[in-house]
Formats: C-alpha cells, structure tokens, sequence
C-alpha cells in the first residue's frame, strides 16, 4: 500500500527500491514491479547494492522486538529508518505517505494487536449514553476517542481541567463530527454537581478515570489522594448505582497491589468501593475495575520528562539502575479497558498482561539513541535515588491474590478476598481523617483497610505501620 502510494505521488520524492520480508516464499518476487531482495537480516547489505538512502518500516502488527532488530540494522548500515503507524492507529486499513513518521519510543515497546470482540464491544456501547470521568487525562480522552468509533447515543466528557477538555473538544469535533456529546466542567469529590449530572444525562455507562495518579505529591497530600482519589470514586459509584447504569468501570493501577505509596492504597481502596457497591447491584448492572501498569506518553510519565531532558542536552535522570516498570500503549491500554467492560461479570478485578516489564534505564538509553544521540557520550544518565513512596518493580497481583483466565488472552480476574463487615464504618473515618488533614491517622487507617499497605519515610526506607 506504502509503496503504491509512493509510485502514485512521484512529487513527495520518496523513491521504492524494493522490499525485504522474512518469507522465504517471497524472496526474488516483484510485487508492483519492485523485487523481494531478502530477508531482513540481509538489510545492510541490501543497502549498499543498490545505494539506499532510506528505511521505511511497514509492519503495522509488528511487535517491538522486530522494529528494535531493524533500527538496529539500519543504524548498523548508516541510513535513516522510519515507520508507519501501528494498528491502533491505523483502524481504517488505509496509509498514506503522510502517516510516515521517525521511529518512537513506542515502537519499540510495542506488542502483537489486541484483538478485540467488536461484537461484544459494540452490544453495550451502540447507541448508549456513556459517561466518563477524567475525561481530559490521557487515558480519559483515549476512552473517548475509542468509545467514539462504536456509535453512541450521546457522551458526557467531564473533566475539572478546562483547558484539557477545550483541546479534547477541538480534537473530537475534527475526528468524530456526528459525536453527540457535552462538557462539563466538575470535580468528583462534590456529589451534588454529579448527581445534576446523572439527572440530566442519566448515562448508561460510566468509564471513571478520575484520579490523582502522582506517587511523590500524594505522599506529601495523602488527604487529597484520599478525598480524591476513594471519596471521588464512592460518589461515581454509588450515582451509578442509584441512577441504574448499566456498566461501571473503574480504572485502577499495579500501583494498588502491596502499595508502598499513599496513591496506590487509595487506588486499592477505590478497588474495595466499588466491589462494595457492586455486591448491591442489580443482575443487570456490572461494577468492575481494570488495573494496569504505566502507559507510555501519558502526562506526567517518564517518556515526555525524558525527551525534554534530551531536549536541553542532558543529563537524563533515571531514580534507579534497577528501576522496572511496565507499559503499554495509551490506545492498547484503553482497548482492553472496552473488552474488560464486555465480560459478563460483576464485582471484579480485572488484570491487564502487561507483557515484560522493561528497565527505566533501557528505556532512557533507546530514547536518547532514536534522538540520534549516544548515550554517555552525547547524552548522560545519572541516577537520583528512589523517591517517596516508589518501588523499584510493580506488581500487577499479591502472592495471595493469584489470577484466574477470563475469556480474553490479555485480560485476567484477580481472586479477590472478601470485604470486611467493618469496611464501611473504616472508610467513613478513613474520610473523616482526610478531610481534617491528619496525615499519621490517614496512614493508620490506611494500614487498616488495607493490611498489606506499607508506607515509605523520607529517608526511602520502608516500615510498616504497626512497627
């Protein structure tokens, strides 16, 4: 398609070659008249037969192994490398020369597709009116943009940030002119502006992305985190329940399980309102919450802070050589959220295969390398310790927890332990304590609620509460 495109617009002075794929069965084929040369590895010296100035990358399903090996080669040969978009961005089937872009991080990283259940998607998405929170953040507006192309009835996109959801509303009247939606600036932590808004709207399914999701500044305004983060959600939740929505789906983070940080417990407690409320749903209604790991080029993540320092000429700051974290891709990780929704279950936690986790470390040097960089030399990494509340590797399940399949490859159902009678009455208190800003009795009932909670002193050693 790419070199169709390219014979067909000879003024964009992209010039074919020919092709080298890994087929056996295609080598010394002409496809559009251009040759098959060889397999991939024979790259470099495909290069200097026929004087090539160029790599184009077109394998929209390729994972991030594979383009890893050609930029490899390509840097090994001397020639510039791009690429067309992944899958997730090209939905339609259809490339054009102007989607060629340089090779990102995210290529790299990248994984097989998701395959998705259109159908089931579609059967609870079609026609509907869907609500969601946060809808101005990174996973929020990907929400959006995903739920968008399944034909709703109409969105409400509420956010408290107004100049995010104003670049949101820009990009959606371009992407999706038929869209019936409405902003609405509010906050989750008050209840009577949500309440207008499920009278109003009266949505079918709620998508809750609302949170604060910073580990360092939560720890120093675990109160926020808590009013936030667990008050926000409990009122998402219990509207949605009152006001008989369908489908609830939280999203949580890896960052809830053994939490080290006062934003993962109040994530994990998050986890524990809505399985509560779940427990007084309707056979009908579904409430659910999806945890993954980070998603690359979210705001605040370590891919924008570290292109900026490349930006500046460096250094690049990595908190630890053995630092590990997991990613995904914003559109993958909001794809899998859609087919979590579509299972048929109630009042649990689902997993999101968050492939192998990848080393900040691994991570900095590729991106200072695709900037055209060498580490050390060029560009240097220095490490600046472990900072409040962080780990060094995140887990997606306890030890005690484990997994059970679900119908999806990539999605598993966390075995979750049962809810404690007192769990209400510690959560009221819980955010009572908040609401007086008393940070050792917000740890304290934190510990509570959430036994497996450890927090982290200044000084970035751990210690357990009861200590």
């Amino acid at each position: 398609m790419i070199a169709r495109e390219m014979l067909r617009h000879p003024e964009a002075g992209l010039n074919p070659q020919g092709f080298l794929d890994d087929d056996p069965a295609k080598v010394s084929a002409k496809i559009l008249g251009l040759p098959v040369f060889g397999p991939i590895d024979s790259l470099p010296d495909e290069v200097k037969n026929h004087s090539i100035d160029e790599i184009l990358i077109a394998i929209p399903s390729g994972n991030g192994r594979l383009v890893r090996r050609i930029v490899d080669l390509s840097r090994k040969a001397g020639v510039s490398y791009r690429i067309i978009p992944g899958v997730y961005q090209v939905l339609s089937g259809a490339v054009s020369i102007s989607q060629i872009h340089k090779v990102d991080i995210e290529d790299l990283l990248g994984r097989e597709p998701v395959r998705l259940d259109i159908d089931a998607i579609s059967k609870y998405l079609r026609g509907k009116r869907i609500l969601v929170t946060g809808a101005g953040g990174s996973i929020g507006s990907e929400i959006v943009r995903q739920v968008a192309r399944f034909g709703p009835e109409f969105m409400v996109l509420l956010g408290r940030g107004e100049n995010s959801l104003f670049e949101l509303e820009l990009e959606v009247k371009t992407s999706f002119p038929n869209l019936k939606y409405k902003l609405v600036i509010a906050d989750v932590q008050n209840r009577s502006k949500l309440e207008q808004v499920f009278r109003e709207f009266r949505p079918q399914v709620v998508f809750h992305a609302a949170a604060h999701k910073h580990v360092p500044l939560m720890e120093g305004n675990p109160d926020q985190a808590i009013i936030n983060n667990v008050g926000g959600t409990r009122n998402v939740a219990e509207l949605a329940l009152e006001w008989g929505v369908e489908r609830f789906i939280n999203i949580s983070t890896d960052k809830a399980v053994n939490p080290t940080s006062v934003m993962g417990a109040s994530k994990r407690i998050a986890e524990m309102v809505v399985r509560s409320i779940a427990a007084k749903a309707a056979p009908w209604q579904s409430f659910v919450s999806v945890r993954f790991g980070n998603v690359l080029g979210s705001r605040g993540s370590v891919i924008p802070i570290f292109k900026r320092q490349i930006a500046a000429g460096g250094p690049v700051t990595v908190t630890h050589p053995e630092m590990k974290r997991y990613f995904m891709t914003i559109p993958e990780a909001a794809q899998l959220v859609l087919e979590a929704a579509a299972l048929p279950y109630n009042g649990k936690v689902y997993v999101l295969d968050m492939g192998e986790p990848v080393k900040i470390k691994n991570l900095a040097e590729d991106l200072i390398k695709l900037s055209g960089f060498t580490p050390y030399e060029d560009i240097d990494i220095i490490y600046t310790g472990l900072r409040p509340g962080e780990k060094l590797f995140e887990e997606l399940l306890t030890a005690e927890e484990g997994t059970i399949p679900s119908p999806h490859e990539k999605i598993f159902i966390a075995n979750q332990n049962g809810i404690d009678e007192s769990f209400e009455e510690k959560l009221e208190y819980l955010l009572r304590v908040a609401q007086d800003g008393d940070k050792e009795e917000i740890l304290s009932v934190i510990k509570m609620i959430v036994p497996t909670f450890r927090a982290r002193l200044k000084d970035s050693v751990l210690y357990d509460i009861d200590a």
